[in-house]
């Protein structure tokens, strides 16, 4: 194990689309840049073109996140996701007892903290001191108010710890400022290295930027916000939260501690309605690029050189598996990881290597698998083809030309799906919205 071992910063925003941020080619808003601080992050590291989220819906990527693991093989993560009506079910959710990022690095002297949506079941259950965390303060369910932080059923949802812990404030500032506390605190302890999980809400629904208290009653009966938001409202909530994490930054860089942590920063799946995915097509709950494709970036001066970029492709798992490669923490034999470090990556962002990436949801029996350049997808019982070097917006189906190839694609799926359990019959999709509500995209 390494003398000094890298703190951890794994920043995740929240339904943010792929071209969201300046520094992936979004257009600045009527108030000016959208994400200064984080396009002044990847100029400081490396931007990778070609990540991925392990899902295109919110909770299933948060258990491949956590675990390493292709979240298929959790019961839980077959939810589209955990909804607020699962409070009380004791099979959704993610088990106390499997290994985690936070676990294993825990058991390896590092203090881990997170701050920000869980996701992963609730209360008495499940929570983030069963499975690896020393402290943790944010909302359990998928989405809450922000400033009331009640969930889609009216239930106050923010916690401290394992205890609900009403708090004034506009939940993206108080993410922040937790964040920034707990690195504070973290450095009074030079000689124990830190995991801080910063995982915000923002910018899902409900629309509110922290002048838009007002609204809070508006939306109580129906968090989805159907009737609201705007392209500039959502520009601004993702500059808020810009602006606390260019906040935490500035503490790294205060407190000494920039060199030494590695920043992580996605989101867990594609855009929702009032996000920029260009050229990409589709959003969340879709297979197509616009719902797993997401913003990559990661920053740690010792190690990743600035300004860089790679298209080396790579999924959220990975990033677990990187953070336990550098700490020089091993995975738990028995549950082996799926997920594959990018460490030489960071090292050297020349460096490629082949990454087939799977995937498959019960929502519209959609399945895809990415090798190479390539691309396999499956949508209400449609094989496509696409070749993502020449068309990322997967408008030109070369499955007819292709036909061998197809095939292939669709053989090699069809092994790996054979590794992992069925999807249960009783797993729930839960779109909250349909083209009665607004138009397809």
């Amino acid at each position: 194990m390494a003398a000094t071992r890298p703190n951890f910063i794994f920043i995740v925003a929240d339904d943010l689309g792929y071209a969201d941020l300046g520094c992936y080619g979004g257009r600045d808003a009527a108030f000016g840049p959208v994400s200064p601080e984080l396009d002044r992050l990847a100029a400081g590291g490396i931007r990778f073109t070609q990540g991925y989220s392990n899902s295109p819906v919110c909770s299933p990527t948060r258990f491949g996140m956590i675990t390493g693991r292709y979240q298929y093989r959790l019961r839980g993560a077959a939810e589209e996701p955990i909804r607020s009506a699962d409070r009380g079910k004791a099979h959704i959710g993610l088990p106390p007892s499997h290994p985690t990022l936070p676990s294993l690095l825990k058991a390896a002297g590092y203090r881990t903290a997170l701050v920000g949506k869980w996701h992963l079941g609730h209360p008495p259950a499940f929570g983030p001191l069963k499975s690896g965390y020393d402290e943790y303060f944010g909302p359990m369910a998928g989405g809450v108010d922000y400033f009331t932080h009640c969930d889609s059923r009216g239930q106050h949802d923010l916690w401290e710890g394992e205890t609900l812990a009403p708090t004034d404030g506009y939940l993206t500032d108080l993410l922040s400022r937790r964040a920034v506390d707990v690195v504070e605190r973290a450095a009074r302890e030079p000689g124990t290295p830190f995991l801080l999980s910063l995982h915000y809400t923002a910018p899902h629904w409900p629309w509110e930027t922290r002048d838009d208290a007002g609204l809070a009653p508006q939306v109580r009966d129906n968090l989805f916000h159907l009737d609201g938001g705007n392209v500039e409202t959502y520009r601004r909530m993702i500059r808020q939260m810009d602006e606390g994490i260019g906040a935490l930054m500035a503490a790294l860089r205060r407190l000494g501690l920039e060199r030494d942590t590695l920043v992580v920063f996605t989101s867990d799946n594609g855009g929702e309605r009032f996000s920029d995915t260009w050229p990409l097509v589709g959003g969340k709950m879709d297979l197509t690029e616009g719902g797993i494709r997401v913003p990559w970036i990661a920053h740690w001066p010792a190690t990743i050189p600035a300004g860089t970029h790679s298209a080396q492709p790579c999924m959220t798992m990975d990033w677990s598996a990187t953070m336990l490669d550098a700490a020089g923490v091993p995975a738990d034999a028995a549950y082996p990881l799926d997920g594959v470090s990018m460490l030489p990556v960071l090292q050297d962002p020349s460096r490629t290597f082949a990454r087939p990436l799977h995937w498959r949801m019960k929502h519209r029996g959609q399945r895809a698998l990415r090798d190479g350049s390539w691309k396999y997808l499956r949508v209400d019982e449609v094989d496509y083809l696409f070749d993502l070097s020449r068309d990322e917006r997967e408008r030109a189906n070369l499955a007819k030309r292709e036909p061998e190839r197809l095939v292939a694609m669709r053989d090699a799926w069809e092994a790996w799906n054979a590794t992992m359990p069925a999807i249960p019959e009783d797993a729930v999709v839960s779109l909250g919205y349909s083209t009665r509500d607004m138009p397809q995209r």
